[in-house]
Formats: structure tokens, sequence, C-alpha cells
């Protein structure tokens, strides 16, 4: 069955006829063309996918798009401020947390999730909020420094 799902996508509010069973990941993907968010896993184990809805970061392959409508949907293409690049993304860039930087939208999402509700994390801290989140270059050293450094500049300091 075909059905119009429309949501605030990074601030634009969008729509499109998609089946009902259509995976939000797909939604964004295919119908709004918005390709950083990745499909890595497919049984939401890796984090790739990873989106705020309402402000909390949700695996986008684990939600319908039917589940999403109306709500507020934030992807890695609405972090930076058009050319300028959001602290956290900053953060990634300058302590050299990419690697291959499949993983990298999954995990700055969920970062900028995690500093929203803590926003002086410790490493462990970081280490535990990113268990749902794999990365397959084995960097996690670089990308604990990046979310703490980009806490850090978020925070100011």
């Amino acid at each position: 069955m075909t059905v119009n799902v429309s949501m605030n996508v990074n601030g634009k509010t969008v729509s499109a006829d998609v089946e009902d069973r259509t995976l939000l990941v797909t939604y964004l993907r295919e119908n709004q063309r918005l390709t950083g968010t990745h499909v890595g896993c497919d049984t939401s184990q890796c984090g790739a996918c990873v989106v705020h809805v309402n402000g909390k970061s949700i695996k986008s392959c684990t939600m319908l798009a039917v589940q999403a409508a109306g709500a507020e949907v934030s992807t890695i293409e609405g972090v930076a401020n058009g050319d300028e690049l959001h602290p956290m993304q900053e953060a990634f860039r300058d302590n050299h947390g990419l690697q291959c930087g499949f993983c990298t939208p999954g995990m700055v999402m969920s970062a900028l999730d995690l500093v929203k509700t803590n926003p002086d994390p410790s490493e462990t801290e970081v280490r535990e909020w990113l268990e749902g989140n794999l990365c397959r270059c084995t960097g996690y050293h670089n990308i604990v420094k990046s979310i703490l450094a980009g806490a850090k500049a978020m925070r100011g300091a």
C-alpha cells in the first residue's frame, strides 16, 4: 500500500509517496536524496544510519518512514552551517576520526546526541555511548579523541 509521508528534514518540510513498509533510511536516501545517511548492515548493528528524530538519535534502519510522519528529522547534511562545518565535524577532521568515512555520519550524529545529553563526557562515557556504532577501520581511538575535542569546542572551552 502506498502512503504519503511528510516530515521536516533538516528544517525543510518534505513529502513523498512510499510503500507503507519503507524504512526511514530508504525514505531519506532514495526519496529525499540525502545519501549521507549510510546503510551498513541492514540489521541495526552498525549505526551508520543514525539520524535524529525529534532530537533523539535513532538508527533509521529500525524505523518506518510512516512512524516519522510529522517529526523533526536531522541528518548529517543538516549539521553544517552552509560551508561552515559544525565543531563536531571539524573535530573529526582535525583529529583524524574519519578513516574511510563510511561510519562517520552515524558517529557524528551519535556524538551530537551524547554531547547534548552530557556536554563534558569522559573517554569511558564516549566509548560506552558508541557501543552501537561500528568502525570497520578500527579507528575508535581517533573517533573518541574527535568526540572529546568536539564536545570541548561546543562548550566553548
